[in-house]
């Protein structure tokens, strides 16, 4: 603008003084400069979702590791500029999920049990932005039960991912009394994605409740047969080719009902499938393989 034109903008508003001029500027700069930060965040949150697809692909755990705990660095700094952002929730409560299920969990259990909770509390995050399980998330259970089951496929990745998250806290913390008060809440939502979806995540809603069925004792309301079908559920869904199937299956039936042959078949079972067998999740089998050599290590304290 010249100084011309700027003296007939005073001339025709004269109350428009040279500062407010200036703070006008500035505030249309700032509301630009933060609509163009969310802007930018969400185009990167779009390519981060490839970066999850190349991830699960990665067959060289040294690798994946790295990548992962570099991108949920990335992801809670972009949520700093975009807290609201379900799609990076999502991400960060996948990808802390992800990393102390296969990269915490066996070596050091306490470091995974914080990691799980971090990726709950994204995950809870997301669920809040729904009014009715805001409403009643830390009511009765039959009143959140209520609210969860009002909830629909848009909902479905935050309820899997929360649940999925939590149950790993509380698998690692089962001498701490809270996990047991958590666990139906848990065990609610992870209900809601079965009957949504019972393939969601190559059926892991099957692996939870096949787990849950087999650590449970009796008289808490296990039941190992309960479990075994679960297990079997999802081996039909995945065509046997996700090999942390194997693995549950070991842990929370063969290991429950001592049948050591069994056990043994499934760990071979495990060792012997290419981990390419499933290769859009390679990385899931690889991490499988792994944790079989550490079962195979504990089979004479288990039987």
């Amino acid at each position: 603008m010249s100084l011309t034109e700027k003296n007939k903008m005073q001339m025709k508003h004269p109350n428009l003084s040279n500062s407010s001029i200036l703070v006008t500027f500035l505030s249309l700069v700032f509301m630009t400069g933060c609509s163009m930060d969310k802007f930018i965040i969400r185009q990167t949150g779009t390519l981060l979702d490839y970066g999850v697809i190349s991830l699960y692909e990665e067959s060289d755990l040294i690798i994946a590791e790295r990548a992962l705990g570099s991108n949920i660095k990335l992801l809670e700094g972009m949520l700093k500029g975009d807290p609201d952002n379900k799609d990076l929730r999502l991400l960060a409560s996948q990808a802390f999920a992800g990393y102390a299920l296969g990269f915490a969990e066996d070596d050091d259990p306490l470091r995974a049990k914080k990691l799980y909770l971090r990726g709950r509390d994204h995950g809870i995050y997301m669920l809040r932005q729904n009014e009715l399980f805001a409403e009643n998330e830390s009511k009765k259970l039959d009143q959140f039960q209520a609210a969860v089951d009002q909830m629909d496929e848009d909902d479905m990745d935050a309820l899997f991912w929360t649940a999925f998250s939590w149950a790993g806290w509380i698998n690692l913390s089962l001498d701490d009394p809270q996990a047991f008060i958590d666990l139906p809440k848990v065990q609610v939502m992870m209900e809601r994605v079965m009957e949504l979806d019972e393939t969601y995540f190559l059926g892991a809603p099957h692996l939870f409740f096949g787990s849950l069925w087999g650590l449970k004792p009796r008289m808490l309301g296990g039941d190992p047969e309960k479990a075994k079908e679960h297990f079997e559920k999802n081996l039909a869904i995945t065509k046997g080719k996700f090999l942390l199937t194997y693995i549950y299956y070991a842990r929370f039936y063969a290991a429950k009902v001592l049948d050591e042959d069994l056990y043994d078949e499934l760990l071979r079972k495990v060792e012997e499938t290419p981990a390419d067998v499933l290769p859009d999740y390679q990385l899931l089998n690889v991490i499988a393989k792994g944790k079989a050599t550490r079962l195979k290590a504990q089979r004479d304290e288990i039987f």
